[in-house]
């Protein structure tokens, strides 16, 4: 088996270090929350403001910035600035595809 790597190098498995398997834990860990997920997926598409975010998914603003705080600092999306607001936007579409892919795993467990 074949795990891809930081620039799209690939590393057999075996020689992974345990800081490889750190930062991937990491960045499962910073995914690991449904609104979390839901924002991934909606900025994936298009960049999207923190208004646009809250409109999309029902939440308060302090609880959207507590959010994008923990994906700006797993280096999971990035912020441009839009006049006095700022853009977000994935950083990575393998984060996209992560996330796209939990969603269906769990749902296939879910209706076995």
């Amino acid at each position: 088996m074949l795990v891809a790597k930081r620039h799209q190098t690939v590393t057999p498995l075996e020689e992974l270090s345990i800081s490889d398997l750190t930062a991937a834990a990491d960045l499962l860990r910073a995914v690991a929350n449904p609104v979390r997920m839901a924002m991934l997926l909606r900025i994936a598409h298009e960049p999207k403001c923190v208004h646009e975010l809250l409109d999309d998914l029902g939440i308060s603003q302090p609880l959207a910035s507590q959010h994008l705080r923990i994906l700006r600092g797993a280096h999971l999306v990035t912020g441009t600035r839009r006049g006095k607001e700022i853009a977000y936007t994935i950083a990575d579409e393998h984060v996209a595809h992560i996330v796209r892919d939990a969603i269906l795993h769990g749902n296939e467990h879910r209706t076995l």
